[in-house]
């Protein structure tokens, strides 16, 4: 006889702890597996959760989405054992790891990300909580230190133009991921990085203010390939380049650009629904020097993703003062000449309306959201942030909807998709799912302008990646 299975009582607890019903953890995993592209896991149902609180064990796949998914609702760390799926002593999900050699670490994410084997374990991985924590104190003290001292491995010597070599590289697949989205051009970056960048690492530099340069530029070109993995949707791949960017960016010493890092981050988590984590990412975005020895345009910047955390935390107040302070450092960037880091050319007054009304949104305020969602669209250089462009327009289609401007909304809804031609996103596909599913209810009752658009929009949705 097959063995009586026993009743997870661990499980239950978790359950009792968030006070969710079986029906809500099952809809928590189907949002998670959606996230990921795990297709197998959408149809999860509460029949399938009554079948683990009565014993049974899902798929190692699964089982990690569901610590993802109650990690989530609780914000902290839940492991396999704590809901009854594990007996082992190793099933606390992994942090990132900042005591491995940087440059092998380069080689090996590269590699991973490359072969499409790999690529597709990274990717179906779970967005981790666990995966946000950051090193102590010490830790950033000694990290400079740590990579004078490294010897290199070869007689080969790194000089300035080489730097500038490195620098002109990410200049090209920033403005590239601006105009075009980046699942375009993601492989030859990451080939790239996995090739040159990881040789030219283990070189000698002429000075150590070179080496500390090159860090730096090696850092800009690893944060651009997890943010272009982040506008692919591919967030635990993302995950894993920006944790190596704030390596190289603490051997560099460079505090901003460790800011730089730290705020994508915290963009990351805010979108993906992480108010708490957010929060903490944009504070330590600020603090170390990453904030006061920023220029102002890069201040903004940092500031505004603060707001929106804030804002994705619940805290009103705190939000609205940050987008305060946002205003006014790039007011100081635009009404004078800066010596700016090349990484925030993009940062512009309608950057700043862009992510102001996205905070704005958050915080209820429709009215307010839709105001600066259309300021960044009559303030943006259309041709050279086309990608931005068109997430911006989806943005404020759906803002007016909300509001049950249909009418405006499909004329922003329609110039969203002209915008698109030559964009590859998974943000801005992201974009026309919303927009679909807005449309859903005026195409059933016949709205024929509605109807149209959704036909427009399901052939966008074949090609932009």
């Amino acid at each position: 006889m097959p063995r009586a299975r026993t009743r997870n009582q661990a499980l239950v607890a978790i359950l009792q702890e968030l006070g969710w019903p079986q029906e809500q953890l099952a809809a928590r995993i189907r949002r998670v597996a959606a996230e990921l592209g795990a297709r197998e896991l959408t149809t999860v149902t509460r029949s399938h959760v009554s079948q683990w609180v009565l014993g049974s064990r899902p798929s190692a796949s699964t089982a990690r989405i569901v610590i993802e998914a109650l990690s989530r609702g609780l914000g902290r760390t839940v492991t396999l054992r704590e809901i009854g799926f594990s007996s082992a002593e190793d099933d606390t999900p992994a942090g990132p790891d900042w005591t491995s050699d940087t440059t092998s670490l380069l080689a090996e994410l590269g590699e991973n990300d490359l072969d499409r084997r790999r690529r597709n374990l990274l990717a179906t991985s779970a967005y981790s909580l666990a995966g946000l924590a950051l090193p102590l104190d010490t830790w950033w003290d000694e990290a400079p230190v740590r990579t004078a001292r490294k010897a290199s491995t070869t007689s080969a010597t790194v000089t300035p133009a080489d730097v500038e070599g490195v620098r002109e590289v990410a200049d090209f697949f920033s403005r590239r991921d601006q105009m075009r989205g980046g699942t375009d051009g993601r492989a030859a970056l990451v080939a790239y990085l996995r090739t040159d960048m990881a040789a030219c690492l283990k070189r000698r530099p002429v000075s150590d203010a070179v080496r500390r340069d090159l860090h730096s530029a090696a850092g800009e070109l690893v944060y651009l390939a997890g943010w272009t993995a982040f506008d692919s949707r591919e967030h635990r791949l993302a995950q894993h380049w920006f944790t190596l960017a704030v390596r190289l960016a603490a051997e560099a010493d460079d505090a901003p650009l460790a800011g730089h890092v730290l705020r994508a981050m915290a963009h990351q988590a805010a979108d993906l629904g992480h108010g708490p984590a957010a929060v903490d990412l944009a504070a330590a975005s600020l603090e170390r020097g990453r904030y006061t020895r920023a220029t102002p345009r890069e201040k903004a910047l940092l500031g505004v993703v603060h707001a929106r955390a804030l804002a994705s935390d619940g805290q009103r107040r705190a939000a609205v003062a940050a987008l305060r302070r946002a205003e006014n450092d790039l007011d100081q960037a635009d009404s004078a000449a800066q010596d700016e880091p090349r990484r925030v050319f993009f940062f512009q007054q309608a950057s700043l309306a862009h992510e102001t009304a996205r905070t704005l949104h958050t915080l209820g305020d429709l009215n307010g959201a839709v105001q600066q969602f259309t300021r960044s669209t009559r303030l943006r250089r259309k041709q050279t942030f086309r990608r931005t462009h068109s997430v911006t327009l989806g943005y404020l289609g759906a803002a007016q909807v909300q509001q049950g401007a249909l009418d405006a909304a499909i004329a922003t809804w329609t110039e969203a998709l002209d915008s698109m031609d030559g964009v590859h996103s998974g943000r801005a596909r992201e974009t026309v799912v919303q927009m679909r599913r807005a449309l859903s209810p005026f195409r059933q009752r016949g709205h024929a302008p509605a109807a149209e658009l959704d036909d427009r929009a399901r052939t966008v949705l074949g090609r932009i990646g």
